[in-house]
């Protein structure tokens, strides 16, 4: 018995997913004790990240931001329709997921400002080092407080993504994380592309 199939990840985002992913990790295990390896990685974060922007206004249908971006009312409807047992399926990102990535987006955009503005205060290196000359000691503990939150913060909004995707493989019988290897997800009767 074959199963149809349609593309709905393209190959950017799959590879932007998990380039990010790897890239979080380094950033987030190596933080002050390799900050050569801390800094390339925060880099490759903040570059995937204004990739991943750009995208979501040129990409394909499911990479745009038109595609999964719904108000937060809609988004706990939807959560709330799950618990209940009535959640519809959605072939790209349902509403909840829509509201996570614009959530872990943000998060990882205030991470690495932080980051490189930290870099030019307290190491006088990156693209800030100019601007951030002469910074107080507080302006650093400040930068480096909420460098630190936000790198914590985006941990936790991964813990609730993992958990979202578990949920929704299990409630629509679907394997989100294959789906997110070769783009491709089951065709059900009553889906449209």
């Amino acid at each position: 018995m074959t199963t149809n199939t349609v593309r709905i990840w393209d190959p950017f985002v799959r590879i932007f997913h998990w380039v990010l992913v790897g890239a979080f990790v380094v950033a987030y295990i190596s933080e002050d004790d390799y900050l050569d390896i801390h800094t390339t990685a925060g880099y490759t974060v903040l570059t995937l990240v204004a990739l991943r922007l750009v995208w979501g206004f040129v990409g394909s249908r499911h990479a745009r931001f038109a595609d999964f971006v719904r108000p937060p009312g809609e988004a706990l409807s939807y959560v709330k329709d799950t618990f209940l047992g009535r959640a519809r399926r959605y072939l790209g990102h349902n509403p909840a997921g829509g509201l996570m990535i614009i959530a872990m987006l943000a998060s990882l955009l205030v991470t690495t400002f932080t980051g490189v503005a930290l870099l030019g205060a307290d190491e006088h290196a990156g693209p800030l080092a100019g601007l951030m000359a002469g910074a107080s000691h507080g302006l650093e503990e400040g930068l480096e407080e909420v460098h630190e939150f936000f790198a914590n913060f985006t941990v936790a909004l991964v813990l609730g993504h993992l958990l979202g995707v578990l949920v929704e493989s299990l409630f629509h019988r679907e394997n989100l994380v294959r789906a997110m290897f070769t783009g491709n997800k089951p065709l059900r009767d009553g889906d449209s592309d």
